[in-house]
């Protein structure tokens, strides 16, 4: 028997082997905000940590601590923990882990919200932000040898797919001092294990792939356990907790995360190649192309390519608004990573913070379309988006 389960098996079995009241084969939802104990000695040990237990939901609670405990086991982390939210989980990393006068190296082509807090809300705190190409290697080695004191990285990135080097990033990081976090959203532990290749944290919005049906909304930290503590304990006092209905309806999701991504990576191939082709179509962002700028390292340090691509039309944005509302198989909306296929410009999703000058510094063309493939029918997917194309 082999003795590290696969992925597949962790999805379903990892932070849940133990059984649950009355013989129970699902975790209860637990909606208990406070949890009381006769014992005075053994409530101050739970409360001093000197015990397993439960006190307050604010803190910890008993249906979100197996999600912890599960992702924590996919990316190989020694510890993990939640929030209301990814932007939660991202903001609470960085306010955690920089104070006035330090310095964080990150890439320009990070999630929208991500993008605020590194021109907005951290210069507020004195903190200094140097956002480099995200595919000049060299430069982001240099500016983290400028002095760096966290590395930001996301790969793929939202929306244009860009793939960093995280092995790469994060020896050169370390040998300065620096802590690497690594945005995994859009590959998930299936597709690429970032803790793997040397980063310390790995940051996730569960509310995407890892929940996989866009009815639950979360946020996971995984990675080194005094990193990792020190995080928790900043939202324990923010407060950006999940609540157990949440938590109970990403777990669910996660049982079927290995065969959902398999979908995924095969639509999104099939999608990507296909759009390649077209005459109306001027580049296609998908790291699974051969053509796509780093494909090589893509290859290397990724098991699967995912569901997400993004393509550029030829012509206007209103070019845009005739193939968004010709598609019938995918639902106008924003977030990415559902059962169903998700569809839209960047400056309704993935980029709606930022003003238009904003995006273009970013290289973020208004003519993208960002193309969330679900578990369909490729060949229906496909065949949508040729009725789609053939009216512009």
């Amino acid at each position: 028997m082999n003795e590290t389960p696969h992925a597949g098996t962790e999805s379903v079995w990892a932070g849940e082997e133990h059984l649950f009241s009355e013989g129970a084969i699902t975790l209860p939802i637990f909606n208990s905000v406070t949890f009381g104990y006769d014992d005075m000695n053994e409530w101050n040990d739970v409360a001093l940590g000197k015990r397993k237990g439960h006190i307050y939901s604010r803190n910890t609670n008993p249906t979100v601590r197996p999600l912890e405990e599960k992702i924590r086991i996919l990316d190989g982390g020694e510890e993990a923990t939640s929030f209301s939210t990814g932007m939660a989980a991202i903001s609470n990393t960085l306010f955690t882990l920089l104070k006035p006068g330090d310095r964080v190296v990150a890439i320009k082509d990070t999630y929208g919200g991500t993008n605020k807090i590194f021109i907005e809300f951290l210069p507020r705190l004195n903190v200094e932000v140097c956002l480099c190409d995200t595919s000049d290697f060299e430069t982001i080695e240099q500016e983290v040898k400028n002095g760096c004191n966290v590395l930001y990285l996301e790969t793929p990135t939202n929306p244009t797919l860009k793939i960093v080097d995280v092995e790469r990033l994060a020896t050169m990081a370390h040998a300065h001092g620096a802590i690497v976090v690594v945005d995994n959203t859009f590959a998930t532990p299936i597709n690429q294990r970032p803790l793997s290749l040397g980063a310390d944290l790995v940051v996730y919005s569960a509310t995407k792939y890892l929940n996989g049906h866009s009815d639950a909304m979360g946020g996971l930290v995984v990675g080194k356990k005094e990193l990792v503590d020190r995080i928790h304990h900043y939202r324990e006092i923010t407060g950006a907790t999940l609540h157990a209905q949440s938590a109970y309806m990403i777990l669910r999701g996660m049982k079927t995360l290995e065969l959902r991504i398999q979908r995924h990576n095969e639509n999104g191939m099939k999608i990507a190649n296909y759009l390649a082709q077209h005459p109306k179509v001027d580049q296609v962002f998908y790291p699974g192309l051969e053509t796509h700028l780093n494909h090589d390292i893509a290859k290397k340090q990724m098991r699967g390519f995912g569901g997400m691509m993004s393509f550029s039309l030829k012509g206007g944005f209103n070019k845009v608004i005739t193939v968004l509302e010709s598609l019938k198989f995918a639902h106008k909306a924003a977030s990415l990573g559902s059962v169903g296929t998700l569809v839209g410009p960047p400056r309704t999703t993935s980029h709606v913070e930022l003003s238009e000058q904003e995006r273009a510094n970013a290289s973020i063309p208004e003519s993208l379309i960002r193309y969330s493939a679900g578990i369909e029918n490729a060949d229906d997917l496909i065949a949508d988006m040729e009725q789609a194309l053939a009216r512009v």
